[in-house]
């Protein structure tokens, strides 16, 4: 499962940076939430996968009892959302605000914008 969970958050990477370096404000939307949600799997996967052992204290324990799961990357992952989420907002409300000025998404074309 680790195996799959690399290639995973490898070709989210991979896209997300092939995405980013295009031209176009839209494609680096796209790069920027693929980059995000592998930096989330890389961090669930970091935290180590343990399978039907829930961070549960049982009723008659008062304290976990290994084997289980670590609750710190849900956590984690539950924030790196949030702020990805908030980060992704502010990205398309730039690139809207951007385009109503400039008129087209492609950077080539904004460069004239500058003289």
């Amino acid at each position: 499962m680790e195996l799959l969970l690399a290639i995973a958050v490898g070709f989210l990477y991979a896209a997300g940076i092939y995405m980013i370096l295009r031209r176009s404000f839209v494609k680096l939307i796209i790069g920027l939430a693929l980059i995000s949600h592998g930096a989330n799997l890389l961090i669930f996967a970091a935290g180590g996968l343990t399978r039907g052992k829930p961070a549960l204290i049982p009723a008659d324990e008062e304290q976990l009892v290994a084997p289980y799961s670590d609750p710190l990357p849900p956590a984690l992952i539950l924030t790196a959302v949030v702020i990805s989420f908030a980060i992704l907002a502010f990205t398309i409300v730039l690139v809207k605000r951007t385009y109503q000025e400039v008129g087209t998404d492609d950077l080539d074309a904004m460069r004239t914008t500058d003289r």
